[in-house]
């Protein structure tokens, strides 16, 4: 087998940039998410483009974990009401549907919670937590070099960080792997 040096240094410098992403990313708030989580009764995720790919992803670990988490725009997705979540990831911080779909949850009583790239992100005012993963997105080209096109440094963001919010969710939960298995779908 041989090895590709210049995929391996590319490699290299993207877990760099996502591990310097992470590092400004406040502990209070990622735990504050979790639980959010937690005690929410219901969770709807919502996010667009490439964003909404990781998004669906997490909710289907979310599901796997015994949540119910369901995908904002599925048939099966219920309303929300006081004791759910609304869980949105919106990289440039600044989206009319999302923001839409923000004052709908809370004025339906649920709780809102935003991951986004931006500091200053207007949809902040409609959230009840913000956790922040300052990284590049289409919305903010930045001048630095990035292994990352477009906004995927974001994305990538969002897939790590997930990933972690799982782990750290199923250890609290008590749930295993074995358990999560056994609620993946079958019919694939």
């Amino acid at each position: 087998m041989t090895q590709d040096a210049e995929f391996l240094n590319w490699l290299d410098g993207a877990c760099d940039e996502l591990r310097g992403i992470a590092r400004e990313v406040d502990a209070g708030a990622l735990h504050g998410l979790a639980d959010e989580l937690l005690a929410a009764r219901r969770i709807a995720l919502h996010a667009l483009g490439r964003e909404g790919l990781m998004m669906r992803a997490l909710t289907m670990r979310l599901f796997h974990l015994g949540l119910q988490a369901s995908q904002v725009g599925e048939m099966t997705t219920p309303a929300l009401a006081t004791g759910d979540l609304l869980l949105v990831a919106a990289g440039p911080g600044a989206l009319e549907s999302t923001a839409s779909l923000m004052r709908i949850a809370r004025t339906a009583g649920a709780r809102t919670a935003l991951l986004t790239a931006e500091p200053a992100a207007a949809l902040g005012a409609l959230a009840d937590l913000v956790l922040l993963m300052p990284a590049r997105t289409m919305a903010r080209p930045s001048s630095v070099p990035s292994s990352f096109t477009m906004g995927s440094a974001f994305e990538g963001m969002l897939f790590m960080m997930s990933e972690y919010l799982v782990g750290r969710l199923a250890v609290r939960m008590g749930e295993t792997e074995d358990a999560m298995r056994a609620r993946h779908t079958n019919l694939e």
